[in-house]
């Protein structure tokens, strides 16, 4: 929690010293919106849904088993599948409906796919774990930069608004390849989204405090 309120501070400082920098033009509007106006949806798609779609995005493809192989080709297919989803869709059914679909698809993936093959794509991923474990992190937070624009765009200011983002899939893939268990990741991401709910809605007040 204090490497946020650090955060906080630092965004603060750099507003003070350097106002033309104008980080207010950034705003995560729909996020807010729908905090504001659904605190429970977002609750579970902040704290419970984002976290595993993201984990099994961008940490099973570190030092990963055959099975996280096949969740990470699966994993893709649903991200893809999301915006084809009408978007007033109930959300229990909405992804009810994407996991037996994913895997319906898993299972179909691991009888097609040889266990040779499996093996081999295995052994390249661990020799190569350093490299997929930075690139993910970097990728990872680059993702959020549409948090805050709609097209493709990238400066400085994108930069540090999305840099916590890149600290924390550093820490995410690192639990990765300590424990080379998915599910630890993807519980510390879920407290990671807890806590900036909980301070996401006492951001001015706490940026305020440095301003």
């Amino acid at each position: 929690m204090a490497c946020y309120f650090l955060f906080f501070m630092g965004m603060g400082i750099l507003n003070t010293i350097f106002p033309e920098l104008d980080f207010d033009r950034y705003q995560q509007t729909e996020i807010y919106e729908m905090m504001t106006n659904n605190p429970l949806v977002f609750f579970i798609l902040a704290v419970i849904i984002a976290p595993i779609i993201e984990e099994c995005l961008f940490r099973s493809l570190i030092k990963p088993s055959q099975n996280e192989i096949l969740v990470f080709i699966c994993s893709w297919i649903l991200f893809i599948s999301l915006p084809f989803i009408p978007a007033k869709a109930n959300l229990i059914l909405k992804y009810s409906l994407l996991l037996l679909s994913v895997f319906i698809i898993f299972l179909f993936l691991k009888s097609i796919i040889p266990e040779k093959k499996m093996k081999k794509m295995q052994y390249y991923l661990h020799k190569y774990y350093r490299l997929i474990w930075m690139l993910s992190a970097l990728i990872f937070g680059y993702v959020h930069v549409w948090n805050y624009v709609s097209g493709f765009e990238f400066n400085f200011i994108l930069f540090i608004l999305i840099f916590p983002r890149i600290i924390a899939g550093y820490f995410f893939g690192r639990l990765k390849v300590q424990n080379q268990q998915l599910y630890w990741p993807i519980l510390l991401h879920a407290m990671n989204n807890g806590i900036v709910v909980l301070l996401s809605s006492k951001a001015d007040e706490i940026t305020n405090l440095f301003i």
